[in-house]
């Protein structure tokens, strides 16, 4: 046994997490030494941390992890190809700040080349850790989802209301990209898409154009297209839900997913309105409507669709079995569906992954 003293870890600058209801938590910053504020959320996952962290749907929130440990297996780097590497949702950091109990300095896993705090160092992003994400869950979960500021060395911020601002104009991609090959074409429009999705198509052999949230795709005539997902309210995509009606119209088949979902609804005269929770985390249950089979789900987002308001040829098609809200619906031709949920969710679960070959099925056809 070595007599070696373990190297001393240098101190870290205090931090405050402080909630909108004046509630306070004191840390430890591990991140960006700077103050950020958003709208603070929970999420039940295990492991995932760099794809919830670069998820555009996280767009102006800050992330609380429940899992206590965080940070254990570091953060890989580089890319692979046109898409950026496995665990990596986007081309940054999206969220406004990181919450964990436990934060372990001392990483290891093969592929990693630096430590979470490091990643989020680099992008700006403050993070505090020793904070006991247990007692903030169950004030979210009394409360709802609110408003609050991670406070580092006593630089206060004010108050960020992400609903406020349209933030699938800041996610989008900036101008048409395609990616794969084969005979069938389909167009994403990107509301803030997340990588796994364009990876879904592509390894089925589609040929994928991702397009700009306000590119008129209605010039398009692809074999297929799909509505990603994306952050905050679904009315600021006004421009996106006008061409998606003139879609919805035709023969061609679309798959929306999340904010994708409550487009399409908002298209065909449905309504959305907030939820008090949300929706994150890696177990979230749903139950289809045609079979009653069940599926745990990836789930991520505020808002939700009003089943009631659907038109009558819509039927929904998923429930959520923790509070019965709708988690999707389908057209009584069969061409069009969406899910609330994520069908291309990674690190996982992968249950639901099918819906991609249900959709290739719909193109082929």
């Amino acid at each position: 046994m070595s007599n070696t003293p373990a190297p001393k870890r240098a101190p870290r600058p205090p931090a405050e997490l402080v909630l909108a209801n004046g509630m306070r938590f004191s840390g430890e910053s591990f991140g960006a030494p700077a103050s950020r504020a958003g709208e603070i959320v929970f999420n039940t996952g295990m492991v995932g941390y760099p794809e919830a962290l670069t998820d555009p749907s996280y767009r102006g929130q800050i992330l609380a992890l429940t899992y206590p440990l965080q940070g254990n297996y570091g953060m890989q780097g580089g890319s692979e190809g046109a898409l950026r590497s496995v665990g990596m949702e986007s081309d940054r950091i999206q969220a406004s700040g990181l919450v964990v109990a436990d934060y372990a300095e001392d990483f290891s896993h093969w592929s990693a080349g630096r430590s979470l705090g490091e990643w989020l160092a680099s992008e700006g992003v403050p993070a505090i850790t020793g904070v006991d994400t247990r007692a903030l869950t169950r004030v979210i979960r009394q409360h709802g989802t609110m408003l609050g500021k991670i406070i580092v060395a006593g630089a206060d911020v004010p108050y960020y209301d992400p609903d406020a601002d349209n933030l699938v104009a800041q996610v989008s991609a900036g101008a048409p990209e395609e990616f794969g090959s084969g005979t069938w074409r389909i167009v994403v429009v990107d509301c803030g898409c997340k990588e796994n999705i364009v990876r879904n198509l592509a390894e089925r052999g589609l040929r994928v154009k991702r397009v700009p949230w306000d590119y008129d795709f209605t010039q398009e005539k692809p074999d297929g297209f799909v509505m990603s997902n994306g952050p905050g309210d679904p009315t600021m995509a006004r421009p996106t839900i006008e061409r998606l009606r003139e879609v919805l119209r035709g023969d061609t088949p679309v798959m929306g997913i999340c904010l994708g979902h409550q487009l399409m609804a908002l298209a065909l005269g449905a309504k959305t309105y907030k939820l008090k929770f949300g929706h994150r985390g890696q177990n979230q249950p749903v139950r289809r409507t045609t079979d009653g089979r069940c599926f745990i789900t990836s789930q991520n987002h505020s808002f939700a669709v009003d089943e009631k308001t659907l038109p009558q040829d819509w039927e929904p098609l998923f429930t959520n079995l923790n509070d019965g809200t709708n988690e999707g619906m389908r057209h009584a031709s069969g061409t069009k569906f969406s899910v609330q949920f994520h069908p291309e969710a990674a690190p996982g679960p992968v249950d639901t992954a099918t819906l991609f070959d249900e959709f290739l099925a719909k193109v082929q056809a």
